[in-house]
């Protein structure tokens, strides 16, 4: 589809994927309205990667985009979801940006919510070789660092914190890991780019391990 000159909210991990989506729908002439995050239930941290409430907001600030928060448990998600995208609609925002790669379960997922609410899902990285993808975000001139990984053998909390390169692509690859982390190997916090108006400067704190994830725990 094209997006030039539509308005469009972005679905928002804050990290990698959706970030680098939001930079191509921006390229193709797209109009961000709204980055959009789902939270836990109490609202203070993104249900997909942990991340705090006010690490989402520096990160709104910085690309001078509004952010719209929606807590909901993983039961109520796409309840919560879909008034979500009503609420978005009602600002004559009818396109949808998101940064799924190439799980068909997830793109199945996106447009059944999408189709839902008569939104149109772009997806910009659809069928791009996760290779390239991870490639041109480094390329762009993207700054990130890891801030969940799985814990088993092949990727342990001693990667937390370290910021995304290609030499740090190339150790995963060596581990057999893919390298754009799309089967929830890795999970990124965007900290600068070139879609940002400064550098976020974090602090790492704790790191936690929950659910078969160690998560590094930052503030601002």
């Amino acid at each position: 589809m094209k997006i030039n000159n539509k308005k469009y909210f972005c679905s928002w991990s804050g990290g990698k994927d959706s970030c680098l989506s939001l930079h191509f729908a921006m390229k193709e002439g797209g109009i961000p309205s709204c980055l959009m995050t789902m939270m836990t239930e109490n609202g203070l941290r993104s249900r997909s990667h942990g991340i705090a409430l006010s690490i989402l907001q520096k990160q709104s600030e910085s690309l001078n985009i509004p952010l719209e928060t929606h807590a909901a448990s993983w039961e109520a998600y796409e309840e919560i979801f879909l008034k979500g995208l009503k609420k978005i609609k009602e600002k004559n925002v009818h396109v949808g940006v998101f940064g799924d790669i190439d799980i068909e379960a997830h793109r199945d997922w996106v447009e059944k919510v999408c189709n839902k609410n008569s939104v149109e899902p772009f997806l910009p990285l659809w069928k791009k070789p996760r290779r390239q993808i991870i490639k041109a975000f480094i390329d762009e001139g993207f700054k990130s660092i890891i801030i969940a990984v799985k814990d088993d053998k092949s990727l342990g909390k001693e990667f937390l914190g370290r910021e995304l390169s290609k030499d740090l692509i190339k150790t995963l690859e060596e581990r057999g890991i893919d390298p754009a982390g799309e089967n929830g190997e890795y999970h990124t916090l965007v900290i600068g780019g070139p879609i940002f108006r400064y550098d976020i400067e974090v602090k790492l704190k704790n790191a936690l391990l929950f659910n078969g994830y160690w998560f590094q725990d930052v503030s601002v």
